[in-house]
């Protein structure tokens, strides 16, 4: 008796686990089209179309078209692919390949193995997509160009059902090389991580190093900057309601020819920015950009539509101001052989009551700013190309000499700019 029940546990697992890739396919049959609908609904350029999804017990076949809209021009390219899709247990992979392949016919991209783009899914809602690219090299005799990868690998883990993700980049050289430009990278290395807030808003940390990165032009000496590391944060306070962003690039050294100087660094941070008001803005933002995009196509809004967008990229531009903000370049640091160049933005704007912002009759009146910079006065001297951009400047005032170096000290208020004594009435653009 003992025996049979044991036989009957055996055979439901049994069952069990032949249905379950069955189930799986059904799972990640929807989980791919509800993908397809969020990537085509939350922007204008990235179009991805499912054209044919045959599902099977064990494997299931796919096809599609993304198309993708140059922004600038409203230009489209349109790449097919295919998808062969192998179900398990608790998930399924997904293994695409363009219609064309990953290289023209008759090409010789790759010496080795062929690129490799996967998604991995899960029922409970995480995936991970994966490129895997191998060497590679591409020549153009026609116009002397060429193009060395040594291969590298990103990937983008999906969790929480779409609403943290993880970014990895590890690629350990690329260069370009041509008649008018030769450029190197080596060693680069990304990670991100993101944590939904709402709307367009994400949270989270990264960070971006690049060993070296070095660029030459005929008849110019090489420039190289080693030692590129960028940080990133993004933290939401007040019950998520505020928004504090900062974001900070240092550079080791910078050599020019035979002469190294540094370190480098700039520091730029968004802080107490209201999360609904950005929302709006980039809402408003995203549908001005997708009528461009139209408009290029030929098919533009009607004029009741654009005023309707209009009002709402301007109504969130008051509502961003009035909640208060401050914004600017925290701190800027130049090291070169004639003395540091420093210098400091900021840009901010006071919150507002109920009855001022009602009152507000432009952004830019309630609108501060301070300014800070100094450079060396030997900079100008010696170098042509510096002095033909600092020499207005010196003839308006905007740039006086103290000592041996070049500064600028201003103050924006009420909408009059005050640099180094000279008042400058400011147009009221907002």
């Amino acid at each position: 008796m003992k025996f049979n029940k044991w036989l009957v546990a055996g055979g439901v697992i049994l069952v069990g686990a032949g249905l379950a890739p069955w189930g799986v396919g059904y799972v990640t049959e929807q989980q791919w089209s509800r993908a397809a609908l969020e990537v085509n609904a939350a922007q204008p350029f990235v179009h991805l179309e499912t054209q044919q999804y045959q599902r099977g017990v064990l494997a299931s076949e796919a096809a599609g078209t993304l198309t993708i809209t140059d922004p600038a021009r409203g230009d489209s390219y349109r790449i097919g692919f295919r998808v062969k899709v192998s179900h398990g247990v608790t998930g399924s992979l997904m293994d695409f390949r363009p219609d064309a392949g990953w290289q023209p016919e008759g090409a010789n991209w790759f010496r080795g193995e062929k690129p490799r783009l996967t998604l991995e899914t899960r029922v409970w809602g995480s995936a991970t997509l994966v490129l895997e690219a191998p060497a590679m090299a591409i020549d153009n005799p026609a116009s002397g160009e060429s193009l060395r990868s040594s291969g590298g690998l990103a990937s983008i883990s999906v969790g929480s059902l779409g609403e943290q993700a993880d970014l990895m980049l590890v690629w350990p050289a690329l260069s370009l090389s041509g008649p008018e430009l030769d450029l190197a990278v080596d060693d680069v290395h990304l990670e991100q991580s993101l944590a939904w807030l709402s709307g367009d808003i994400w949270t989270g940390t990264g960070t971006l190093s690049v060993e070296s990165l070095s660029v030459q032009s005929p008849g110019a000496e090489p420039v190289v900057l080693d030692g590129l590391a960028m940080t990133s944060a993004s933290e939401a306070k007040d019950q998520d309601r505020r928004l504090d962003s900062t974001l900070e690039l240092d550079v080791a050294s910078v050599s020019v020819g035979s002469d190294a100087f540094g370190p480098q660094r700039m520091a730029v941070s968004v802080d107490n920015l209201d999360v609904a008001s950005w929302n709006a803005f980039s809402s408003a933002m995203t549908d001005l950009q997708a009528m461009t995009v139209k408009a290029g196509a030929g098919g533009g809004a009607s004029f009741e539509q654009q005023m309707a967008v209009m009002q709402r990229f301007n109504e969130s531009i008051r509502d961003l101001a009035a909640a208060g903000f401050s914004a600017g370049i925290r701190e800027l640091s130049l090291e070169t052989p004639e003395g540091p160049v420093q210098g400091s933005l900021d840009i901010s704007h006071p919150e507002l009551s109920g009855a001022e912002k009602d009152a507000m009759l432009m952004v830019m009146q309630g609108l501060t700013g301070e300014l800070d910079f100094s450079m060396p006065m030997a900079l100008a001297e010696d170098y042509a190309a510096v002095r033909m951009q600092v020499a207005p400047l010196i003839k308006q005032g905007l740039l006086v000499q103290e000592g041996d170096r070049l500064v600028m000290g201003g103050r924006m208020e009420d909408l009059v700019l005050d640099i180094n004594g000279l008042q400058i009435p400011l147009p009221p653009l907002l």
